[in-house]
């Protein structure tokens, strides 16, 4: 299902992930990622040339599941999705979770100064780092993965085996986002738990990746910029129609 800000929403009662050779650059393409990687540093020094996932595919399998292909790489591949003419444009590969509150509310967080984004509005996730060799990269890894980021991002410590996979999202650039949903929670201590995140990061001289929680209903609720599928998320969450 199209979204009118060019976002994809799939529903995914079933995920297979197959992995794919890395992606091959010419001399010229991997000149033009180095260049744009060192470039890319020298404005924001956080940044970091880890292991990635990205993405190759996502295609529906019938009955009611999707099929995931996945490549390692690290993350100066995405730099070239800044090079014009770029023969190979990596998509990536995220995770995030729903979490709602009591009341049907959603948390987003504003991400920190400090990050690639900062002050953009989402759901708490992250990108999706390769196994080690020998272990696979299936919907259970994804969910530990997803749990993982929304205690560090906010605090809230839920098993992985309370995540339920919800829907898959692709951008227009490509990149896919496996949602997870959480059990709701009470407002009140979904707040209290990123305050103590808070204070024990600033204690250690740190800022939190999201430096600000909201909870949020529909897409009105929504103030300054945000990643592109949280609108139809949120819609597809709250029941709100189309306009």
């Amino acid at each position: 299902m199209t979204q009118p800000s060019g976002v994809d929403l799939f529903d995914a009662d079933r995920l297979r992930l197959v992995e794919a050779p890395p992606p091959r650059l010419s001399p010229e393409d991997r000149q033009a990622m180095d260049d744009a990687w060192d470039a890319a540093v020298r404005a924001n020094p956080a940044l970091f040339d880890g292991p990635v996932v990205g993405c190759t595919g996502l295609e529906r399998e019938e009955p009611h599941g999707l099929v995931l292909t996945w490549v390692r790489a690290t993350y100066r591949y995405y730099a070239l999705r800044r090079v014009p003419g770029a023969t190979v444009r990596l998509p990536s590969l995220f995770v995030a979770v729903l979490q709602p509150a009591d009341d049907g509310r959603l948390l987003v967080g504003r991400m920190a100064s400090w990050t690639t984004s900062p002050g953009r509005w989402q759901l708490p996730g992250g990108s999706v780092e390769p196994p080690p060799d020998g272990e696979p990269l299936d919907p259970a890894a994804l969910r530990r993965h997803a749990a993982r980021e929304l205690a560090e991002e906010t605090g809230v410590d839920t098993p992985a085996d309370a995540l339920t996979l919800w829907r898959a999202t692709r951008g227009a650039n490509g990149s896919v986002g496996i949602l997870f949903r959480a059990p709701p929670r009470p407002a009140a201590w979904l707040h209290g738990r990123h305050a103590t995140l808070t204070a024990t990061e600033r204690a250690l001289g740190r800022t939190p990746e999201l430096d600000r929680l909201a909870l949020v209903r529909s897409p009105a609720d929504l103030t300054g910029p945000h990643v592109s599928y949280l609108v139809p998320v949120l819609r597809r969450h709250s029941g709100t129609p189309h306009r």
